[in-house]
């Protein structure tokens, strides 16, 4: 419960004070569909970040609220700890819904943007940033992504300008025994 809290307040800090805009120079993608984008997706690669610092096996869990905002479960595993760690927030559409334009929140009023800013068109992988170049990930519903793909969502986030040598793969083979959900 400790390391959670820990968890939720880099998070905050670390997205929260850049807002929930979009890079300077960065498009997020249009023609969005919700629906399509709800489930799992696993974490290929990520820039550094306290709030994930050394976890593997780490995927994002997105299921509509009542409400319709999103759920956002994050998981990873800490092999250090031997531990699962988990994080639960919610995302909102910052202007319309059929633009890749998120907010999220893990604590309260605090947003952090999560933009979309690469979709393959069958929603099998995407290519998100934060408010600043110093937060992306690549996501895929499998483990994995072929090279050529992985490639192409490295060159494509160098041309936008960010810092794809400090890129992280996230170790996903294996994976320990799952918490339950």
């Amino acid at each position: 419960m400790k390391w959670t809290a820990i968890l939720v307040l880099l998070c905050v800090l670390a997205c929260g004070c850049g807002g929930v805009r979009i890079p300077s120079g960065v498009t997020v993608v249009g023609g969005f569909e919700l629906n399509r984008y709800l489930g799992t997706w696993y974490e290929v690669a990520r820039l550094d970040h306290p709030f994930e610092r050394g976890l593997t096996h780490v995927k994002a869990t997105y299921s509509l609220n009542k409400d319709g905002s999103v759920q956002v479960l994050n998981q990873g595993y800490d092999p250090g700890k031997a531990a699962w760690k988990k994080a639960i927030g919610r995302a909102k559409f910052v202007g319309e819904q059929t633009v890749g334009h998120l907010k999220v929140s893990f604590f309260g009023p605090f947003y952090g943007g999560y933009n979309i800013i690469e979709l393959d068109p069958e929603y099998g992988h995407a290519l998100v940033c934060g408010p600043k170049r110093s937060y992306l990930w690549t996501l895929a519903r499998q483990q994995s992504l072929p090279k050529d793909v992985q490639d192409r969502l490295v060159e494509r986030a160098r041309t936008l300008g960010f810092p794809v040598d400090a890129l992280i793969f996230v170790k996903q083979s294996q994976p320990p025994t799952l918490p339950d959900e």
